[in-house]
């Protein structure tokens, strides 16, 4: 059974919701169960979430930097 088409909200509430969103839209994507038209609306839906997030997480680091004073350390994983 197919999803529902991709939520029509131009921006997210949150940085939360948006990758939640953005999550379930890759599940229904790769799912391959939306029809064609469906699929390219969540696939530009999805590129419009992830330029919220990349937008929000730059704007929270750039935050960082002013608190630290310019002196932050590149982020290692390890």
């Amino acid at each position: 059974m197919p999803r529902a088409a991709p939520k029509a909200s131009a921006e997210p509430s949150s940085y939360e919701a948006a990758l939640q969103e953005l999550e379930q839209l890759i599940a229904s994507v790769e799912s391959g169960q939306l029809p064609l038209e469906q699929m390219l609306a969540g696939y530009q839906r999805a590129a419009l979430l992830l330029n919220y997030c990349r937008s929000k997480l730059d704007a929270v680091q750039d935050q960082v930097k002013v608190l630290d004073e310019g002196a932050l350390a590149p982020w290692n994983q390890e």
